[in-house]
């Protein structure tokens, strides 16, 4: 490990500098190679140079993203100003609870089971297997009393 390290740091360091572009950074991150090295057990490396320098590569690709995920542009306040809201107006509002509001009432006219499997397989998103066993009921039963609810909600939500 020690002669690992006093062969191949400078190379280690001047890679990653060319890199990340930054000697303190570039300092850091051969810290890194070579603890992992140690921590890996560098007896088990075949190529200890090899495996230095594809350690180090990949340091300073997750370094280049971590610093993509943490950078923001700054933007003007006339773009931000230009950006179209797209909160709905409070009349959308009320007629999206509204009819929300209709199709609780429209489901509740329907048996326990029934809603239950429209619940579990329209608004919890699962599958027909996973409510049934979810329900205790066979698949079959899930898709009768699906198609059951779905055939009563839209028959009742008709407009007249």
């Amino acid at each position: 490990m020690t002669r690992l390290y006093v062969a191949h740091r400078r190379g280690i360091k001047a890679y990653l500098n060319n890199k990340v572009g930054d000697a303190a950074i570039a300092d850091d991150l051969t810290q890194e190679a070579f603890l992992r090295l140690a921590e890996g057990g560098a007896t088990a490396v075949v190529n200890g140079r090899a495996w230095l320098y594809r350690t180090a590569h990949n340091l300073a690709v997750d370094h280049h993203r971590r610093e993509a995920r943490r950078r923001t542009d700054t933007v003007d306040t006339e773009q931000l100003a230009a950006v179209v809201d797209d909160t709905p107006a409070v009349e959308e509002l009320a007629a999206a609870r509204s009819a929300l509001d209709r199709v609780r009432s429209v489901l509740e006219e329907l048996p326990e089971r029934t809603q239950q499997v429209f619940v579990a397989t329209r608004i919890d998103g699962m599958t027909y297997s996973e409510a049934a066993e979810h329900l205790g009921i066979s698949d079959s039963s899930v898709q009768k009393h699906l198609a059951r609810a779905v055939h009563h909600v839209m028959q009742r939500m008709k407009p007249r």
